[in-house]
């Protein structure tokens, strides 16, 4: 099995892809899911949250408010690296662990959703393809406005400008796919780029050195016993 990453940038439309590749029988790893879960009450990620930022950033149900978190790690640097610093052990862990199992269930390739893959480069070894999602920057302003209910701009800015343009990570890409059209469009790209992966024969040379290491570890075992 090989592991695809696909990144962009915030409001770029990674959802859409996800669900267009989930529709083509393709497992999707998804970072920010698994974000969410890492930071229930009583998780590890949830009580250091908790003793870093204080009670402001919860609910009195005891739930994080990821908007108000998000309002001040947004604004401060050493902030937001604090927090990354919390949470992505922790969804790094249960990524892999989530791919561990897509390998012995069989899958030929998988796909992770990681919005800050090349920010942090914590996941980058693991990749054999990357994709990264694009659009037109008024278009992802615009989206990034409409889905904060009632962001200002400026406060939009502020979370794009916190990520690496998307030129660099388009540069860095072995795909690209323009959102900035129609789904039907995006969906083309989507389909184009899977027919690509599906033709590839990295999961056969993955599985035979799998396969080596293992015969590897039986003889050294065998020798160890006898």
């Amino acid at each position: 099995m090989f592991i695809v990453g696909l990144t962009g940038g915030i409001a770029t439309g990674k959802s859409l892809v996800t669900s267009i590749l989930r529709e083509n029988g393709v497992s999707v790893i998804d970072a920010d899911t698994i974000a969410r879960k890492v930071v229930e009450p009583g998780q590890s990620a949830w009580s250091k949250i908790r003793k870093e930022f204080g009670d402001g950033v919860f609910y009195s149900n005891g739930e994080l408010n990821r908007e108000a978190l998000g309002n001040i790690v947004f604004q401060d640097v050493d902030k937001r690296k604090k927090l990354n610093q919390i949470t992505h052990p922790e969804i790094y862990k249960e990524m892999l662990f989530a791919a561990t199992k897509c390998f012995f269930s069989g899958e030929k390739f998988i796909v992770m959703d990681l919005p800050l893959l090349y920010e942090t480069g914590a996941m980058l070894k693991y990749l054999h393809k990357v994709i990264v999602v694009d659009c037109e920057k008024e278009c992802q302003l615009a989206r990034l406005m409409a889905r904060g209910q009632g962001m200002s701009e400026s406060a939009a800015l502020q979370r794009i400008n916190a990520q690496m343009p998307l030129e660099e990570k388009c540069e860095r890409a072995n795909f690209v796919i323009n959102n900035s059209g129609s789904e039907e469009e995006t969906r083309q790209q989507v389909e184009g780029i899977l027919s690509v992966l599906q033709k590839s024969r990295a999961y056969w040379r993955l599985r035979l050195l799998f396969l080596g290491v293992i015969v590897s570890i039986l003889f050294i075992l065998r020798a160890l016993i006898w």
